[in-house]
């Protein structure tokens, strides 16, 4: 049984792959999977630390405007297309899997014109435009926001299930990755990313955060700043808050589930992926959006769990340190509400989103 799964251009697009790939290999060990992307993608980089089979196509996202990089980027995707339907002939999948980016298009487009089936998995509330095209020729949709399901009310095989995430996001425990981590065992935990490549506004409103909690002895800090961002944090931070020990920053954090598994409460980005870790594992969170995230997606991810009593929502034009302060404070002092967060958010969590997609997709495979 040999299956494809392409997508790329963000980690949002690829775990989910990884995550789906790996309940296929659990669930049927004789599955042989394939994955394609851009061979300048991150999705290169990554698959690289895995024993799956990459295979690349040419590919360039599209610029809303008409110009001479569209007439580029059109050539470059019929390309991708002769490539990705040479791939489809060689390789003859049982099935073909899109996670998003602009690298799944022309492989899920190529199946469907071979005749071999397709599915894809949309992450945010606000579905991207690779994946509402491609919606056209899939024979299944998985959602991982239900808010998703009205862009799709005319599609057939639509299936809210979560947001698939890794095994190990949900195998660690807090002890452990505490020890690991070097945090301590008995203080309230705030996680502090911006994603992996940082956000600029929240490490500057951080610095403010930390000169104040460097005081407070019952709470530590894990503040992963990205890489671009931790010289200018640590360059800007008081003396006492460097060298506090209760405030940790990082500019890379390797084991991601060591971090969520430690924290009590999150400060974070709001990409549908990381939301569905913080839900999985049920760590309340203050989100806040990346501002120019296409078709402001990532303030409707988190105004659903704003809704839900699961996060606090704060625009990044209205964070400052104070405001993001008051905010870590009141739910620091609200123990009840903390709690009421936490069981909210977990609710919102689909730990089995990986296994309910592979157990359709091998349905369908075994369908004929």
């Amino acid at each position: 049984m040999r299956i494809i799964i392409s997508g790329g251009g963000t980690g949002g697009h690829i775990y989910p792959a990884l995550a789906i790939a790996e309940q296929l290999r659990e669930s049927a060990s004789q599955a042989r999977i394939f994955f394609v992307g851009s061979k300048d993608g991150l999705e290169n980089s990554i698959l690289a630390n895995y024993d799956y089979e990459f295979l690349s196509i040419e590919v360039s996202g599209f610029s809303r405007k008409l110009s001479r990089e569209t007439v580029h980027s059109v050539r470059k995707a019929l390309t991708g297309l002769k490539q990705a339907w040479r791939i489809i002939k060689k390789i003859k999948p049982a099935i073909v899997i899109g996670t998003g980016g602009y690298v799944c298009g022309p492989v899920v487009l190529a199946a469907w014109l071979s005749g071999v089936k397709t599915c894809i998995q949309e992450q945010n509330a606000v579905p991207g435009v690779t994946n509402r095209i491609l919606s056209n020729f899939a024979n299944k949709i998985f959602l991982g926001n239900p808010a998703a399901g009205k862009y799709f009310q005319r599609k057939k095989g639509v299936s809210v299930t979560g947001n698939p995430i890794r095994a190990d996001i949900m195998a660690a425990d807090s002890y452990s990755a505490r020890k690991k981590l070097g945090l301590s065992q008995g203080k309230t935990t705030i996680l502090v990313s911006g994603g992996s490549r940082g956000a600029m506004s929240i490490n500057n409103a951080m610095l403010n955060v930390h000169e104040r909690l460097c005081r407070c002895p019952d709470v530590q800090v894990l503040h992963i700043t990205g890489e671009s961002g931790y010289e200018s944090v640590v360059d800007e931070l008081s003396q006492s808050a460097r060298e506090a020990k209760n405030i940790k920053i990082i500019p890379y954090m390797d084991e991601m589930p060591l971090a969520l598994a430690a924290a009590d409460l999150a400060v974070f980005r709001a990409g549908a992926l990381g939301m569905s870790e913080l839900a999985a594992r049920g760590i309340p969170s203050i989100l806040v959006p990346y501002p120019y995230a296409t078709d402001n997606h990532q303030e409707c991810n988190a105004r659903f769990f704003e809704r839900e009593n699961a996060a606090i929502l704060v625009r990044d034009r209205e964070l400052t340190g104070d405001s993001l302060y008051s905010l870590i404070n009141i739910l620091l002092k609200d123990k009840t509400r903390l709690s009421g967060m936490a069981d909210a958010v977990k609710r919102l969590g689909r730990p089995d989103a990986a296994k309910k997609i592979a157990d359709d997709i091998l349905t369908m495979i075994a369908a004929g």
